[in-house]
């Protein structure tokens, strides 16, 4: 049996030999034209170059002479002794590269003539001979010495150049021969691979294509089809190979329909008893699978799609979750979606989770619908905003009172009191003072969470904001020895604010920071511009806060553990949360130990300035 294997060596083997035969003869061509190149570049190249040397400088030293015999001794004398110098070294540079027969000989007559040439050359510079026995040297002796080297100057540039011009055409004779013989062998090649190619049509190419379609069909489906497996090579093996396949695969597509059918029937049965409403959506947004209480809360029923219900905030929730390829919740309301079922207020927080397919890839096969019912808890946030509002109401009627009585007994309007009467009174009348406090307090964030505080948004310099934010407590901190520093500057953008609420933000701010910072501390205010907004900061040099509480600052009744009891209930940074965040703004703080603090707040930039 000849294997794929055996066929393909048979087709390549051939064509290695010829490729490897064409690449030595190539290779042996390539070097010899190489040697010819370097012939004409290395050797001869360089004696021409000495030669035209040697000449140029020969007649400068001839121009010397005249020179001398026009008069000119020194410049005439320079010019000799400089072209010597250059004369001497282009004629060592040919006397040691001796590469033709004859070319040595001629170059150590130049030599003898030139030491000759250089001997008589003292005569013209001999200053003490007249211009005539100088003029009639030259031309009786000096002169036909300079013609007798130049000509073999030449005769040696003539041996080279002619040396080269035969380099050259051996070169070229090697080139052809190498372009023939490299067309001899692509034709060759050609041949053979046209052999193998039409062999391997027949051999491999044609059963591969029969694998093809058989294996499009079995991707189809069509697990039923049984290949023809009478070749003995590995193309039947192969064959055999899929016939096994495709029976396993209809025994593996057997069981999966069958676990596919009683996962489903149990999903399904699961989601029936399930009490919140979910939903299971396909990639275009049909429910597959949903509870019964999704069912009758939002419609949400098998084969149902969801952008045919009409609901705005469900589409803009999926299209959320599809642009950023993560859980998305709604953005209404704090997150929260009010439903009316059955003459009965429900409150439900939605959620769009993305279903991935289990593959490496990370793709998504649908999204999951999750509505959590929240109607319990928002009924209890209301009604400990109605308890709050009720009681803090109804305790500034008899604490206005108490205050008023505590005020005219300070006042002695009723008798005279006693040094500790006043000093019990003085005591009371500060804590009713902090009593109206935490009342202002809490009747404030209860105005905000429910939406009835009433902010007169404009336009407002926050050059503005930071003088009106720290004067009213310059002098507080001067009496505790804490410096106030404002660098707010002028020229930032106008922010949009209610300029009341937000000094109630600078005056929390503020007033904390005296309250830990030690005198001779620093308490800073400034501002920047940052993207689309303004970042207000209140730093200050004192305790710090540990990292452990930072999370939980701006939390209501949450105070940092060690602080005194008359600093506050904890409702302060939860004001400035809400008041800042009822702007569009956010609010945070970072902490040193030991070090000090910062607090600060955004608040967006008036548009279209």
């Amino acid at each position: 049996m000849i294997g794929i294997r055996q066929k393909l060596f048979l087709g390549f083997g051939g064509l290695l030999l010829i490729v490897v035969a064409m690449g030595l003869l190539t290779i042996r061509q390539i070097d010899a034209l190489g040697g010819a190149i370097d012939v004409i570049l290395k050797q001869n190249y360089r004696s021409v170059i000495a030669c035209q040397e040697m000449t140029e400088s020969l007649e400068r030293i001839d121009n010397g002479a005249l020179i001398i015999i026009a008069g000119h001794d020194n410049e005439g004398v320079r010019t000799i002794r400089e072209y010597e110098l250059a004369f001497r070294t282009a004629l060592r540079v040919e006397l040691g590269n001796i590469t033709l027969p004859g070319e040595h000989e001629k170059a150590r007559q130049i030599q003898i003539l030139f030491k000759r040439y250089t001997g008589v050359m003292d005569r013209v510079t001999d200053s003490m001979a007249s211009v005539a026995e100088r003029e009639k040297f030259y031309f009786s002796t000096i002169q036909p010495l300079f013609h007798e080297i130049k000509l073999l100057a030449r005769q040696i540039l003539e041996m080279n150049q002619q040396n080269m011009h035969d380099a050259n055409d051996k070169a070229r004779l090697m080139a052809a021969s190498a372009h023939n013989i490299m067309l001899a062998a692509i034709f060759a090649s050609t041949i053979l691979a046209l052999l193998f190619s039409y062999q391997s049509h027949r051999w491999i190419l044609m059963p591969i294509k029969k694998l093809i379609v058989s294996a499009e069909e079995i991707r189809r489906g069509n697990l039923d089809l049984v290949l023809d497996t009478a070749s003995r090579d590995e193309i039947g093996q192969l064959s055999g190979s899929f016939n096994e396949m495709a029976a396993t695969l209809r025994k593996m597509r057997k069981r999966d329909r069958e676990s596919l059918i009683r996962t489903r029937r149990a999903t399904q049965e699961v989601f029936k008893v399930l009490p919140s409403p979910i939903a299971v959506l396909d990639l275009d947004g049909c429910v597959e699978v949903s509870t019964e209480s999704a069912e009758h809360f939002f419609r949400l029923k098998p084969g149902v799609n969801v952008r045919d219900l009409g609901l705005a905030w469900l589409s803009e929730l999926l299209q959320r979750r599809f642009w950023h390829g993560f859980s998305a919740e709604s953005d209404n309301d704090n997150g929260l979606i009010q439903h009316f079922f059955e003459n009965r207020e429900y409150f439900f927080q939605p959620i769009a989770v993305p279903v991935p397919s289990g593959s490496e890839s990370g793709e998504f096969i649908g999204t999951a619908l999750i509505f959590r019912d929240v109607t319990q808890l928002h009924e209890q946030l209301e009604l400990k905003r109605s308890v709050i509002a009720t009681v803090s109401h109804q305790l500034r009627t008899p604490l206005t009172s108490l205050r008023m009585s505590i005020h005219l007994l300070l006042e002695e309007r009723i008798g005279t009191l006693n040094e500790q009467q006043a000093d019990m009174l003085l005591a009371a009348r500060e804590e009713c003072e902090r009593l109206v406090h935490i009342i202002d307090d809490l009747l404030d964030i209860n105005r905000i969470e429910s939406g009835k505080a009433h902010l007169n948004i404009q336009p407002v310099s926050p050059f503005r904001m930071g003088i009106e934010g720290t004067g009213q407590f310059l002098v507080a901190a001067r009496d505790q020895g804490v410096s106030i520093v404002n660098t707010i500057a002028e020229g930032l953008p106008e922010v949009m604010a209610d300029i009341e609420s937000i000094q109630h933000v600078f005056a929390n701010l503020i007033a904390n920071a005296l309250r830990f910072t030690s005198p001779g501390g620093k308490i800073t205010v400034s501002a920047a511009e940052e993207h689309e907004s303004i970042r207000f900061s209140v730093e200050d040099t004192g305790s710090g806060i540990a990292p452990e509480h930072l999370e939980h600052l701006f939390e209501q009744f949450y105070r940092v553990p060690g602080q005194h009891a008359k600093s506050g209930i904890g409702l302060g940074l939860s004001i400035v949360k809400e008041i800042v965040e009822a702007h569009g703004g956010t609010a945070g703080a970072h902490s040193v130990p030991e070090k000090g603090s910062v607090f600060c707040f955004t608040l967006p930039v008036r548009k279209n300035r």
